[in-house]
């Protein structure tokens, strides 16, 4: 897979080691975003892309119990920056494997924002085509500081059906275009539910949200997923579907939603500031 390096939002450059950041963002919490911007990183190194996640989440990391890492440190060889923890592939950085299990960040907005920026700065992170940042819900200090100072290929919405998550989707999506960052595309999640026992499928969330949201927004619906009962313990439990059950459909709609968000990137100007060197007055 080749991965050209796209443009970012006006007065940034992308960073060396990094081609494309896509942020994983909601209005609001409870609809599955973690779970989402997982399986979309695992999906996307799965069809040969160098990948790492970065869970922007301060106040509540969760990548370290979805990628089976709870307990686990980062090196630093310098005593300086760190080194990403490596697991299937991907590469990780989360203030969760600086904290212990239940300790709670009890800080404000500029001691979280200033985290986030070491995170993404001071770790060592190998050539990667894709950066997923796992955004906290929301509109508030984190989101500015993406805008502001972190070169962002684009962002991906998730909402579920429900009128009360499209609400704060719509006003995520509406953030991002003010401050400039491309949204790619909605993720519908928890569509709908199928019944292990008969079969039935129930659109317990409603249905259509997310088309109707795509349409009116004008952005494309990249995805469509199922709530599943077997992808929640398969989380809990630290085996993403695409490492421990790759052939099974959920895995297969995450390859799928990760082939969307490529041609939506593949889309975007290709940024060119790198390929020539800088012109200085003799």
């Amino acid at each position: 897979m080749m991965i050209e390096t796209h443009a970012v939002q006006a007065g940034l450059k992308p960073l060396p080691n990094i081609k494309n950041i896509i942020a994983v963002a909601s209005g609001k919490g409870g609809v599955g975003k973690s779970t989402v911007a997982v399986n979309l990183a695992l999906a996307l190194s799965a069809q040969g892309a160098q990948v790492g996640i970065l869970d922007a989440d301060i106040y509540g990391p969760s990548l370290p119990t979805m990628m089976g890492l709870i307990g686990a440190t980062p090196e630093s060889l310098d005593q300086k920056t760190m080194e990403p923890l490596l697991i299937h592939g991907i590469q990780l950085a989360s203030m969760g494997f600086l904290i212990t299990r239940d300790d709670a960040m009890i800080w404000r907005g500029p001691m979280v924002t200033q985290a986030l920026q070491q995170l993404l700065n001071q770790t060592n992170w190998r050539a990667l085509d894709f950066l997923v940042l796992d955004m906290p819900p929301g509109t508030g200090d984190i989101a500015l500081t993406l805008a502001q100072k972190i070169p962002t290929t684009g962002t991906v919405i998730v909402t579920t059906p429900q009128d009360v998550a499209l609400a704060d989707a719509r006003r995520g999506i509406a953030m991002f275009q003010r401050v400039g960052i491309d949204v790619l595309g909605v993720v519908e999640n928890m569509s709908t539910h199928t019944c292990s026992a008969c079969g039935h499928q129930d659109s317990i969330f409603g249905s259509g949200g997310g088309s109707a949201l795509s349409l009116e927004m004008k952005i494309p619906l990249l995805a469509q997923l199922p709530l599943l009962g077997a992808l929640q313990t398969q989380m809990d439990q630290g085996q993403p579907p695409q490492i421990s059950a790759p052939s099974s459909m959920i895995a297969a709609l995450y390859r799928d939603l990760a082939a969307s968000l490529v041609k939506a990137v593949a889309a975007k100007k290709i940024d060119r500031s790198g390929r020539f060197p800088p012109i200085v007055k003799a």
